[in-house]
């Protein structure tokens, strides 16, 4: 993985006369992290350089996050963006609509893990459990260090049962615990989706995928658009499928910024 600005000479040229479809992640990439979810709000520079790109003719831009759509649409605040909420299982933006299929019985597993949850965690202090409609997401970035190993225990203990009847999947976050319908849909899923769908109206001009995120929900992006288009993790990952890296949010928002100027 290369550190992108030292690459850039390269890839000017590569994005130079392409249809951008922009994929950002919000949390870790548009803004920091942050210990409480509620106050990650996105700089007001940011907004208004999101604005420039998602009017741009030859720019589509997209937030591809864990958050629900409700949740996304008010931190971002603009209406001509498509939102990929909840990990991509919801879809919204100009002219599109779309939510994954879920298994019949799924909302009434998700309740009873939810209740189940509610009950377990009422005397833990920094717990906050957030209920998607399609998701339950369990934040523990404000529980006491002490006892975060039980927070993780009791989590895996109450949903194991649901992850071998193939009721749910799990996955971990940055401090976050994803409880997640049992189908094959990803992030990854949810960017080729929209990169299918926009590619019958531009036929005359070759379509560029970028896809900047910093979490390990989005290796699914990074590893669909492989050979597809520029991949970008924000920080310093281990590992990762990702071509480049940027060091945080300040980067992104300069890249955005050059991209900005170098598009038509």
């Amino acid at each position: 993985m290369k550190y992108l600005f030292t690459q850039w000479d390269n890839l000017e040229n590569y994005i130079a006369d392409k249809f951008v479809l922009l994929f950002l992640d919000y949390d870790g990439t548009l803004t920091p992290i942050v210990e409480n979810p509620d106050k990650a709000f996105i700089p007001k520079q940011t907004r208004n350089l999101l604005k420039k790109l998602s009017a741009n003719p030859v720019c589509t831009t997209a937030i591809v996050t864990g958050r629900s759509a409700k949740d996304i649409k008010g931190k971002i605040g603009i209406k001509n963006i498509i939102y990929a909420s909840n990990h991509g299982l919801q879809i919204q933006g100009p002219k599109i609509s779309f939510t994954a299929p879920l298994p019949a019985d799924f909302r009434k597993v998700l309740r009873k893990i939810k209740s189940h949850l509610k009950k377990t965690f009422r005397s833990v202090k920094g717990i906050i459990l957030e209920d998607k409609g399609v998701t339950i997401s369990v934040h523990y970035r404000l529980v006491n260090n002490q006892y975060v190993s039980f927070v993780v225990w009791t989590l895996l203990k109450i949903t194991t049962p649901y992850i071998h009847k193939k009721e749910i999947v799990v996955d971990f976050g940055k401090k976050v615990f994803e409880i997640r319908p049992p189908i094959d849909w990803n992030k990854g899923s949810a960017i080729l989706w929209l990169l299918n769908k926009h590619k019958p109206a531009f036929l005359d001009r070759p379509i560029l995928p970028i896809y900047i995120g910093d979490d390990t929900t989005d290796e699914d992006a990074f590893n669909a658009l492989k050979e597809k288009g520029l991949t970008i993790f924000v920080g310093h990952p281990k590992k990762s499928h990702a071509k480049y890296y940027l060091e945080n949010t300040k980067e992104v928002f300069k890249f955005l910024k050059i991209l900005n100027n170098l598009l038509p």
